[in-house]
């Protein structure tokens, strides 16, 4: 059984829940889901600008996890602007 998923800190809720390319409509694209954790870490990271160590601080997570959640928020975000995909924010990623 794995061990039981740590409630981390989101000091940020975004105001909109889709993000997709200019002129397709939605229901034409395939959509990449974005958890409001992974995007947390990319506004601490790029936004904020801080190192790894202080946004880990902030998430109330380990640097190694802090630095798992970012590389698959990198990855997704990477595949939706190469693919041409739409970016869902959603609460959790189940």
């Amino acid at each position: 059984m794995p061990r039981p998923r740590l409630c981390r800190k989101i000091g940020f809720r975004p105001g909109v829940a889709y993000f997709k390319p200019r002129g397709v409509p939605l229901v034409d694209l395939e959509i990449v889901n974005l958890s409001v954790e992974e995007l947390e870490a990319v506004r601490l990271k790029n936004v904020k600008g801080l190192d790894q160590t202080e946004c880990a601080k902030r998430m109330h997570t380990s640097q190694s996890t802090f630095q798992r959640i970012l590389s698959s928020a990198y990855k997704k975000i990477a595949e939706a602007l190469v693919f041409g995909k739409a970016i869902e924010i959603v609460k959790d990623n189940k």
